[in-house]
């Protein structure tokens, strides 16, 4: 069945393609924060802990409405852990890494999410798809403040 929401089935296929961008960059970003809520140690351990639960915790709903919104926009949303490897900018972590590496790299993960949003929302904004363009925002917003949080950890 057609889609008639307004966007041209160019434009949501572009917009479409941005987003399963983010959404590879969001998974592979909860699932390295949920590695290093698993495996931190030292000195800082419970306040890394709990911070890098509400983390996860908060990405696993980001990973469902960035993959409802590509279904939204009639495009399928990318599933599997090999389709996130090939489409995601942030890289996984697979060995033991101390506390601050955990922040840094983390700071540095949620400044790569935030620019791949910034870089759909221009497209979301030329044909104004708003419910794009809002998530995109609240994407950004979330992630740069999130990076700013951690690299404060690290003063």
């Amino acid at each position: 069945m057609d889609i008639d929401i307004g966007i041209s089935e160019e434009k949501r296929k572009t917009i479409a393609g941005g987003l399963c961008r983010l959404l590879a960059d969001e998974y592979t970003l909860y699932l390295k924060t949920h590695n290093f809520h698993w495996n931190v140690t030292g000195p800082m351990f419970t306040t890394l802990h709990q911070m890098f639960e509400q983390h996860y915790t908060e990405a696993a709903t980001a990973v469902d409405e960035v993959a409802e919104r590509i279904r939204t926009l009639g495009e399928r949303a990318p599933g599997s852990y090999k389709e996130f490897d090939e489409l995601a900018t942030v890289r996984e972590e697979t060995k033991q890494v101390d506390a601050m590496e955990m922040v840094r790299q983390l700071v540095k993960d949620h400044e790569t999410v935030a620019k791949t949003a910034r870089s759909v929302f221009k497209e979301a904004e030329e044909v104004s798809d708003e419910p794009s363009a809002d998530l995109l925002t609240q994407r950004m917003q979330l992630h740069e403040k999130t990076a700013w949080m951690l690299r404060s950890l690290l003063d």
